[in-house]
């Protein structure tokens, strides 16, 4: 037989009141009190029926992510980040991928959000930046918290990281090795952080005096097909570029795919910097010089932020969170 809420507070000696606030991860309960019900709740098995909690407390206890971005790595350590943080609280995650280039999207965006009933709503880049989302979730009072968003100061708190900052790093270290000859791969047209990469990597060539080779700079779009084409066209010529950085790690292990095959060996004749640090820079050979980019903790701290709101004061707050460049065997000095 199915343990219940009252099973669980008799035998932790509590009322059944302190057991919903334990399980709500409710403040103000002792930590011994806490650790007890928990521990009780575990030997019986106990669970709380989630319709039955969403009835007591005008909450659905569900969250949503809304997604449209290539890089598979990417979108699932967002992914991860959020389903922790939803378990940890005792919270579901909606999971919907949302395809802008289709005419329909918006009224599919539409269409979702009045029949799911969350209590907040997670947005990726470019989703976050889309005024006609935005307009369905003011219109439907739902709460939402944006990632990496081009406009802040919409009402709502957000996370990002330093993304100018971050290709600043990863140009300087390139140049640091010797390379003078930089090419540099842009990411999706319409993902804001596309664009201040690529301003990281101007401000530092622009900071010692290197001249940008325009016919080096070439548009991609975040996936692993944008990075090979984007080298074929870096690397077919006689006169290349000795660095590549790609910006984000799809595109640079397309990168290192066409290096290898047109024989040109990385790093001795080319090194190769990406961005994120997604699973694939340590699967990929040789593994990739990048940018350890906060993905996991940005979609966990979302979500954080919607089943906890901060304080009406600090309710504004831009989260910046730090990102760090990982030396690995793509790079080397130039000979």
């Amino acid at each position: 037989m199915k343990s219940t809420i009252t099973d669980v507070a008799k035998q932790a000696g509590v009322s059944m009141k302190t057991v919903s606030r334990v399980l709500n991860n409710e403040p103000n309960v002792a930590k011994k009190t806490r650790e007890r019900v928990l521990e009780v709740a575990k030997q019986l098995r106990y669970s709380p029926n989630l319709a039955a909690r969403g009835l007591a407390s005008s909450k659905s206890y569900l969250l949503a992510l809304l997604y449209d971005n290539p890089s598979p790595n990417y979108i699932a350590n967002i992914q991860k980040g959020a389903i922790d943080a939803c378990r940890n609280n005792r919270y579901h995650l909606v999971i919907e991928p949302v395809s802008m280039g289709e005419k329909s999207a918006v009224e599919a965006v539409d269409l979702l959000l009045e029949r799911l009933p969350v209590d907040g709503i997670i947005l990726t880049p470019p989703l976050c930046d889309d005024e006609d989302i935005l307009a369905i979730l003011g219109r439907l009072k739902i709460p939402y918290v944006p990632v990496a968003p081009a406009v802040e100061g919409r009402e709502v708190s957000s996370v990002k990281m330093d993304d100018v900052q971050a290709a600043y790093e990863m140009t300087e270290f390139l140049i640091r090795q010797g390379h003078r000859k930089l090419g540099f791969i842009k990411g999706h047209p319409e993902h804001n952080a596309s664009e201040l990469r690529y301003q990281g990597f101007v401000q530092a060539m622009n900071a010692v005096g290197l001249e940008i080779n325009q016919e080096w700079v070439v548009a991609g779009d975040f996936s692993f097909r944008s990075g090979v084409a984007a080298a074929e066209k870096l690397l077919s010529s006689a006169s290349r570029p000795t660095a590549i950085f790609a910006s984000n790690d799809d595109m640079a292990a397309g990168v290192v795919s066409v290096a290898s095959r047109l024989g040109i060996s990385v790093p001795q004749e080319l090194s190769v910097g990406g961005f994120d640090d997604t699973p694939l820079a340590q699967i990929l050979y040789p593994q990739l010089t990048t940018i350890k980019q906060p993905i996991y903790e940005m979609g966990h701290r979302a979500a954080e932020l919607l089943i906890r709101p901060p304080n009406e004061d600090d309710r504004l707050h831009s989260y910046c969170l730090d990102h760090k460049l990982i030396v690995r065997d793509s790079t080397s000095e130039k000979n």
